[in-house]
């Protein structure tokens, strides 16, 4: 990203974090492994170094931002937040200082192109960004390309019809400015190396067929974009920040020109090493030394386990680890006590439980000491926040939009109250015949300021019935389902559901939740006999059943709800 003259304002508390102005100051031997290799040896060998990392939580990230994300500048004693996607720097919302109003957590590349929230790229900072929250909605998750006529323009990005020869069969793409455009070509290099063993559920730039893991009119472009916009010091910065939180590098700004060796004009020439081996006195080279492992928030009789990746070099014998401190006895014993020398030499991965007791605000060390460090030992900062168990009322679902054969928009209220995201569970049937069921998260950013929730369903196949309901989600706690939607892609069968009703399967039966007293309950096998009735049922109430699965409706609620009892 080249530097304008509007950046050359430095804050002191950045250059205290990240050392504006230096270059980048890789471990010793960190990418010794990747020298002497050439083509898909050579970028397999890069995901193999900067696979293991600390895998943080969504709830930290705003605690992370303002130090990989703070701009140069500060507006009134305020700082200000580094927006790759507009330039609304004169808005209160877009300061750091205790709100985030107006601001999202942007993947850059889309999650849903890998499937959403149930793996390590969902909270993976090398490429989330804080975005301004109008643009990210224009975004959406469209690939990256060179707009031809905008459909949206904030001075900074575009959205709209591609270029001839881009999109990947995409009727839109977003374009960012020029200055970064170098930034978002190496996030992407650094996300298919990164993730190359992932299947990719949509592939406008990413390929499930090829060992290069993208397209090429997609590598193309982006090689383009790299030349022009070459590593500049805000990419280093950033990079050095998130190795203190996250603990693995992208690569591709440590070493300028890397991508040429993979995709671009060097492709098939060896990577000369440039690094060495390792040697020299015992090093813990991550966690990094002095940094901080944010567990984020956490609800009151919640816990939450990150995985901590552990390497140590040159050690004389094994490396001992241990938690203490104040709060100490609000992290879980560890699993392992000491890890052997070659493990921590290929890289350990420590599961770490913060499990707190107490409501407030937390903090211990976890240390590493033995195997030939420093005899006080060095280690890393624990912290976490304990807030009250949420209260969370039952969502109202809503008729979709946008019906056509294979595709429908699912809607929703967004509740009064503070949320983290909405779970929509989606059911397709044939006939009466289950088809298939799944649940997508939707994180509140995505949503951005509006008051009904939306999720876009495609690629579906004609003619089937569709179901949804949704739950909202915070801290870990989740409200009752809402009411169920019913339709076809030919037209909307049931949606008017006064009285939601949901069953939570125990061991000799099902307790049933229900907003008011539901009449006429039914339940059924799966063979379609009818087990059991009773007149009414209140919130709360245990029904008794043998083990197997079963289909349960009543007069309020004829959509129905599914319970397995063991």
């Amino acid at each position: 990203m080249k530097l304008n003259l509007r950046f050359i304002i430095i804050t002191l508390g950045l250059v205290a974090m990240c050392g504006f102005g230096t270059r980048a100051s890789v471990p010793n031997g960190y990418y010794s492994a990747i020298y002497g290799k050439k083509g898909t040896a050579l970028k397999t060998a890069i995901h193999e170094v900067i696979r293991p990392h600390t895998q943080l939580t969504y709830s930290s990230l705003w605690n992370h931002f303002p130090y990989t994300d703070v701009y140069p500048e500060k507006y009134n004693g305020k700082s200000l937040v580094w927006d790759m996607y507009s330039d609304n720097k004169n808005s209160k919302k877009y300061y750091y200082y205790g709100g985030t109003s107006g601001l999202n957590r942007e993947h850059s590349c889309p999650k849903s192109w890998w499937g959403g929230s149930q793996n390590e790229a969902y909270t993976d900072i090398n490429h989330l960004y804080p975005s301004d929250g109008e643009a990210n909605m224009a975004k959406s998750n469209y690939p990256l390309g060179v707009v031809q006529v905008a459909s949206f323009n904030n001075g900074t990005c575009k959205v709209g019809t591609p270029q001839s020869g881009m999109g990947g069969g995409c009727q839109s793409v977003f374009e960012p400015a020029d200055e970064y455009k170098g930034d978002f070509a190496r996030t992407y290099f650094y996300m298919a190396t990164m993730y190359q063993d992932y299947t990719w559920k949509y592939t406008y730039m990413f390929s499930n067929s090829s060992d290069l893991t993208m397209s090429q009119w997609a590598y193309t472009m982006l090689l383009d974009w790299a030349r022009k916009d070459p590593v500049s010091q805000k990419e280093i910065d950033r990079n050095e920040a998130v190795f203190l939180v996250q603990n693995n590098r992208n690569p591709f700004i440590d070493i300028p020109g890397l991508e040429e060796y993979i995709w671009g004009n060097k492709q098939g020439e060896v990577l000369e090493e440039g690094g060495g081996e390792v040697s020299g006195d015992p090093e813990l080279i991550y966690p990094v030394v002095g940094s901080t492992i944010d567990f984020g928030e956490v609800a009151l009789g919640k816990n939450v386990t990150l995985d901590v990746v552990i390497k140590a070099v040159n050690l004389t014998n094994s490396l001992k680890i241990k938690i203490y401190s104040t709060n100490s006895d609000q992290f879980a014993d560890l699993p392992v006590k000491e890890i052997t020398r070659n493990a921590a030499k290929l890289g350990y991965t420590l599961k770490v439980t913060y499990s707190p007791n107490a409501l407030g605000d937390h903090t211990a060390r976890l240390l590493f000491y033995d195997g030939g460090l420093p005899d006080t030992g060095v280690g890393v900062t624990l912290v976490g926040k304990c807030l009250p168990e949420p209260t969370l009322s039952a969502v109202v679902a809503t008729d979709p939009i946008n019906v056509t054969e294979n595709s429908f928009t699912a809607t929703w209220c967004l509740a009064d109250e503070t949320v983290d995201s909405y779970n929509v569970n989606h059911c397709v049937y044939s006939g009466s015949n289950l088809v298939s069921e799944e649940t997508v998260a939707v994180p509140i950013d995505d949503l951005g300021e509006s008051t009904i929730g939306v999720l876009d369903f495609e690629n579906l196949t004609p003619g089937r019935t569709h179901t949804y309901r949704v739950q909202s989600c915070r801290l870990g706690c989740f409200s009752e389902w809402s009411n169920t939607i019913t339709f076809t892609t030919s037209g909307i069968e049931q949606v008017e559901v006064c009285a939601p009703l949901t069953v939570e399967s125990y061991v000799g039966g099902v307790i049933v939740r229900c907003s008011e007293v539901h009449t006429g309950l039914c339940i059924y096998n799966m063979q379609g006999m009818l087990i059991r009735s009773l007149n009414e049922v209140v919130n709360g109430q245990f029904i008794e059943l043998p083990v197997g699965n079963y289909i349960i409706i009543s007069d309020q609620n004829p959509n129905p709800s599914r319970a397995s009892v063991r």
